[in-house]
């Protein structure tokens, strides 16, 4: 299934029609994968990555979350830990919380949020896929399993990406200057 799922992505990217997100991949796929060094702050906790982040959830103790928070990419990946999934409880700022529950996902969103309003170069990058579906062919489906399904950071990014289109009056702002880059014909 997950096989499928790749070569349905590619096909789509191919035609134009989709953005993958993997830090291997492309710009702006690489700078909206989790793993990439994207600083932002959140709740006073100043993060390396949105993936220092999403780890330093699995653990309980405040001063490790702040150690984990300020990782970047596959150092931040490596500090992973599945004790979670047996309770699906997450920690954050000395809280527990379920995995399942609305307060949850209010917290994700608002990190990606404060990604989105810090980060100048995600911002961009997410802006730069307008008209675009976004994927993450590599992701997990399970919630059980993951603390950010494919489905729920995909539909994150996008909300993100329109509220922002909606809120900006001239959308010439966010041209894309890169010599190289694939979205600079779609730029207005």
């Amino acid at each position: 299934m997950r096989a499928l799922r790749r070569l349905y992505a590619r096909w789509l990217v191919r035609r134009g029609k989709a953005v993958d997100i993997e830090s291997s991949g492309a710009y702006p796929a690489n700078v909206l994968s989790n793993l990439c060094g994207n600083k932002f702050e959140i709740d006073g906790f100043q993060c390396g990555s949105m993936e220092g982040f999403l780890q330093a959830l699995k653990f309980s103790d405040k001063q490790t979350q702040h150690q984990v928070c300020q990782m970047k990419g596959i150092r931040a990946k490596r500090k992973s830990s599945n004790a979670w999934q047996a309770r699906q409880q997450l920690y954050w700022n000395g809280t527990a919380i379920d995995r399942g529950s609305e307060a949850f996902q209010q917290l994700i969103r608002r990190a990606y949020r404060a990604l989105f309003e810090q980060n100048e170069r995600f911002r961009n990058a997410l802006l730069l896929t307008r008209d675009k579906r976004l994927l993450h062919s590599i992701g997990k489906t399970n919630p059980r399993e993951t603390i950010l399904t494919e489905q729920e950071f995909c539909q994150i990014l996008t909300e993100l990406r329109n509220q922002a289109d909606t809120t900006h009056e001239d959308p010439s702002v966010w041209i894309c200057y890169r010599q190289r880059c694939p979205f600079r014909i779609f730029c207005k």
